[in-house]
């Protein structure tokens, strides 16, 4: 992803007047609702026409167990089809009184290959009042594409997308600009435990057989992934949906600082491994034990983690990303397309950080121009202050500029020591496209803009355990903390700031706005100079032009 620059005006001036917060945009609210194997999906989205991004108000979930079919003849039985008639029902009304304009609801595998799977739809139709689109399994792993991507940054790089349901697994081969391939396989959780799982745990010659029986039926799959792929291409992988976010959470409860979201944290192959070797071994009762692990989950998490760490191995994955954007979020995105909130999904794409960083602002009422004063100031000295101020090699300029965006959201709550606001809210916020110790990372350079440096104590720095994040945040803060202290009236009074190293002593140039008296923004910086002495060993001079 191309670095954002000081003056970065995605929008036009119209749309930032818009997305003050004495304007804002009417926002309009869509329904989205999944009907699968396992469980039927309810997500209700606030879109934002002018932002092109939405965010999700509302996000149910009913374990209906369609997938629980006729043994003999396949069909959905009319026990799981009423809980599903209820469920729709349910959500019918939910979404209602959110106002939707729109209720988009699917329908996947379970639905698709049921004899009886088209009249159950009828019936939908003539009770309820309600459309269902049957959709391919192409089709859904296209709408899994589209979720992930509103929630992720791609970058420029190949990603490997997998997303592991009840009755099938879709594996995506894409980038931010298009899927280049789209594989549906019918294996699944709940389909691999209704036709394997006989006694549970699973003897081992029982489990190395299910074994090889998921590797033949991810081969085909495997195979054209690898033809697609560019011999100097290394792809990322991104896993998504319940199981994967079940498998995920129970790693992550593990570790030392376990994450308030998945979305973003990274599971290595070795912790996988490890994991699977321990569930296989457990009953179903012991599984219901364990953090994180509903009943009903408990009971399919085998098979479902074989066919990760299965995917992981044959791709020669050392780790993946966790997603929680998937098919629903995927229904929300592709209703825009059609709609014309979104014209171009490359620009979308490739904007995403932006994006999730004004919606942010926009929500805690930030003062988005002087927001934008203090990045242009924040960047200003990344780019002058490099080999003196700090050693970033890139990586941290567009922390720098997301922690200077959202730097006064804590002023929402409480103007006192808002930095400390500030820190929770970023933290406890949704920061799309960033990676889980991103997120924290821009949480904790908002933090520590101010007032006291980093302490062992601060809950902030303990949860940055690896020694680079704690240098990126620091030299970051630093600048932040700069940046704001030539901030400190609310109309614009400084031009520019430049900086540069002269021996021992860093010179500061202020440039004022046109008739402007700068002594007190020279107070202010001066103020920061013990700080700088301390951390950096210079002395500080401010001159005005």
């Amino acid at each position: 992803m191309s670095s954002l620059e000081p003056s970065t005006d995605f929008f036009s001036g119209k749309e930032r007047e818009t997305l003050s917060p004495s304007g804002g945009a009417e926002l309009c609210h869509i329904g989205a609702i999944d009907i699968g194997t396992n469980s039927t999906h309810l997500l209700v989205a606030a879109v934002d026409p002018l932002l092109h991004t939405f965010s999700i108000e509302l996000a149910e979930k009913s374990t209906t167990r369609l997938g629980e079919r006729d043994p003999d003849s396949g069909s959905l039985t009319e026990l799981a089809m009423a809980r599903v008639s209820e469920t729709l029902q349910r959500f019918k009304d939910l979404a209602e009184s959110y106002k939707v304009e729109q209720l988009v609801i699917t329908a996947t595998s379970a639905v698709r290959e049921a004899p009886n799977g088209r009249v159950f739809l009828d019936q939908i139709k003539a009770q309820l009042g309600l459309e269902v689109d049957l959709i391919s399994g192409s089709e859904e792993a296209r709408l899994i594409y589209l979720g992930v991507l509103s929630g992720m940054s791609f970058g420029e790089n190949p990603h490997v997308l997998l997303d592991i349901g009840g009755g099938s697994t879709e594996l995506i081969l894409a980038d931010g600009r298009d899927a280049r391939a789209l594989t549906s396989t019918r294996i699944g959780a709940v389909r691999l435990q209704r036709d394997f799982v006989r006694q549970d745990p699973l003897p081992s010659s029982r489990l190395d057989f299910l074994k090889t029986f998921i590797r033949g039926s991810l081969e085909p799959a495997v195979e054209k992934i690898r033809r697609r792929l560019q011999p100097e291409e290394t792809p990322i992988m991104v896993a998504t949906s319940g199981t994967a976010l079940a498998l995920g959470a129970l790693i992550a409860s593990e570790a030392d600082n376990p994450p308030l979201k998945l979305h973003g944290y990274k599971v290595s192959q070795e912790s996988l491994d490890h994991l699977v070797e321990r569930l296989v071994k457990l009953t179903p009762e012991q599984r219901c034990k364990l953090t994180s692990l509903s009943d009903r989950r408990a009971e399919i998490i085998v098979p479902g983690a074989l066919i990760l760490q299965a995917t992981m191995h044959m791709l020669e994955m050392d780790e993946l990303v966790l997603s929680e954007r998937a098919l629903r979020e995927g229904l929300i995105f592709d209703w825009m397309m059609r709609k014309g909130f979104l014209k171009d999904r490359f620009r979308f794409q490739s904007s995403i950080r932006e994006r999730t960083v004004l919606h942010q602002s926009h929500r805690f009422a930030v003062d988005l121009t002087r927001a934008e004063r203090v990045a242009k100031h924040s960047l200003s000295l990344y780019e002058g202050g490099l080999g003196f101020l700090h050693n970033d090699k890139g990586s941290g300029r567009e922390l720098l500029w997301a922690a200077a965006m959202l730097h006064a959201c804590g002023q929402h709550i409480n103007r006192s020591s808002y930095h400390k606001h500030s820190w929770y809210l970023i933290r406890h916020g949704e920061l799309l496209g960033y990676s889980h110790f991103e997120h924290l990372m821009v949480a904790a350079i908002a933090r520590y803009h101010r007032r006291s440096l980093p302490k062992k104590r601060h809950e902030a720095w303990q949860l940055l355990p690896k020694r680079e994040h704690r240098r990126i945040v620091s030299e970051m803060a630093m600048l932040l903390r700069l940046a704001t202290s030539i901030d400190r009236r609310p109309e614009p009074v400084v031009d520019s700031i430049s900086v540069k190293l002269n021996r021992k002593e860093l010179i500061f140039e202020l440039q004022p706005e046109k008739g402007q008296n700068l002594s007190l923004e020279k107070w202010s910086l001066m103020n920061c100079s013990n700080i700088v002495e301390d951390i950096l060993g210079l002395d500080m001079k401010v001159v005005i032009n």
